[in-house]
């Protein structure tokens, strides 16, 4: 018997499949990176490693596919919210040490980032603050165009524009914290936007996916926790990705015959 989908039911198949897939390939990097150029001392830190253009490309094909999941719930809201962070941690690096990745120096001797990649964080930051306020017009109109502009997408653009603007002002009133912290913010507000719509998608979800989504949504917040407090930061941002992985694994296989994300969002009427 030969099943029969459709264009849109495959497109997010493999939008899902493909954030599975950039986890994988981030992960194979960072294997590699551990072989041959020898221990760091996190999966961020890959960034001053040969892995960099591995590093910055996975982040910013995930951010690309989570805005492209577009749907109207609460779980895609804060998927889309998260979006706004994963290209922030590769235009921000980590803070780096003596010792956090073999040859390095970044010549200062606390935790910093080497001054040749301060241009690059400028030039990044203004390119994504334009590009995001672009998108946020462009939102605007093509809800209004198709009469999709309810509360619940206001709600979500507006929180979206005050991400953006947040960033920009931190950026430029206080250019050394945002180079020190910039990227361990956006790291931690990226998982905890994604452990919220695993939250999210338990309530919604019955049975064994409640039960998969709920565990996930706990490690996710055990394993922030272990990076706040105890700092490991290799095991811990490895858990991460691996359970980024398994969230979208079991998002895929879930919703396999999905047609298009439920709405539950008050929208306006068509």
């Amino acid at each position: 018997m030969r099943l029969t989908n459709t264009s849109t039911q495959r497109t997010y198949r493999y939008l899902r499949l493909s954030l599975v897939g950039a986890a994988f390939a981030l992960a194979v990097a960072v294997v590699q990176v551990l072989v041959t150029v020898g221990p760091v001392v996190s999966i961020s830190a890959t960034f001053y490693t040969p892995a960099r253009d591995v590093f910055v490309g996975v982040l910013f094909a995930i951010s690309l596919a989570l805005i492209a999941l577009s749907g109207h719930s609460w779980e895609q809201v804060l998927l889309d919210l998260a979006a706004l962070f994963a290209p922030m941690m590769a235009v921000v690096p980590t803070t780096v040490t003596a010792g956090s990745v073999p040859g390095l120096d970044p010549g200062c001797p606390a935790p910093c980032v080497p001054a040749d990649a301060i241009d690059g964080i400028r030039l990044g930051m203004t390119t994504l603050v334009i590009v995001a306020v672009a998108g946020l017009a462009t939102a605007v109109v093509l809800g209004v165009v198709q009469r999709t502009l309810g509360r619940g997408e206001a709600l979500a653009l507006t929180a979206a524009a005050i991400i953006v603007a947040g960033a920009a002002w931190w950026a430029v009133a206080d250019p050394h914290g945002f180079v020190l912290h910039g990227h361990d913010v956006a790291a931690a507000c990226f998982f905890a936007l994604l452990a919220a719509a695993a939250v999210v998608s338990a309530i919604a979800a019955h049975g064994r996916w409640r039960v998969a989504y709920a565990a996930i949504a706990t490690l996710m917040v055990l394993d922030l926790l272990w990076l706040m407090l105890v700092r490991d930061l290799l095991p811990g941002e490895s858990i991460a990705l691996a359970l980024f992985a398994v969230f979208w694994l079991v998002q895929t296989v879930e919703r396999w015959n999905e047609i298009d994300p439920a709405g539950i969002l008050p929208t306006t009427s068509r």
